[in-house]
């Protein structure tokens, strides 16, 4: 009696790892292209990948949302720098979130990976995760930018990353028989004001069925105390 195999590693899949001039591309799109695509993590713990099942776009300092907004600072030069690097930011003081840069140079827009689904190392990234907090099952492994940080190990060490380079610590590849399935779009997470409309700014997207995309919460208001 044969026994199912075991789904072969994300690195031996075919697929293709995209160029600078990929990303070079306007955020919306590079967004939607982001939907179904893998970011490989290696450490040497061991490799851990997932598929992104969600993404907000944020389109540099046109976009009140935006980090960019106000112009470069040091915490945000690297969104104004090349196209397919990753930009990482601690929000809150209290965790990391991982941003895809795109666009032209100077352009400083930048895609957030809200959630992806662990294909390969679920086993490495869940023990990061229970090491923080409670993950009830795998579907939570990476729901929500903070635990995909977690699974994958990302800090503000990996800011600047290249994910074009086949052999560096984060690879983005595109796999050749990737079928994403409908896509759907909504206001983004957590943004107040204008930018927060999902009738102005319906950037946030994702892979509709899928369990692994976390779930909407409008920006709560803050009150002045009287």
């Amino acid at each position: 009696m044969s026994t199912p195999s075991s789904p072969a590693p994300a690195e031996t899949q075919p697929s293709t790892v995209p160029g600078h001039a990929w990303y070079a591309r306007d955020v919306h799109d590079v967004a939607r292209d982001l939907l179904g695509a893998v970011l490989v993590r290696r450490t040497p713990e061991g490799t851990v990948a997932l598929r992104i099942t969600e993404v907000e776009a944020y389109d540099g300092e046109d976009d009140p949302g935006s980090h960019a907004f106000r112009g470069r600072t040091p915490r945000n030069a690297t969104m104004f720098g090349e196209p397919g690097r990753v930009y990482v930011y601690r929000h809150l003081g209290l965790h990391h979130c991982v941003n895809v840069v795109c666009g032209p140079v100077g352009r400083a827009a930048a895609v957030l990976l809200r959630a992806g689904e662990v294909v390969e190392g679920a086993a490495l990234a869940r023990s990061r995760r229970l090491a923080v907090g409670a993950c009830d099952s795998d579907r939570q492994l990476a729901r929500g930018p903070a635990r995909l940080t977690v699974a994958l190990a990302l800090s503000l060490s990996d800011d600047g990353a290249d994910l074009t380079d086949r052999e560096g610590d984060l690879t983005l590849t595109l796999p050749v028989d990737r079928e994403r399935g409908a896509v759907a779009t909504g206001p983004r997470v957590g943004v107040s004001g204008e930018a927060g409309r999902g009738d102005l700014y319906p950037w946030r997207s994702w892979l509709v069925g899928e369990p692994t995309v976390s779930a909407y919460r409008p920006v709560s208001p803050r009150r002045r105390p009287a």
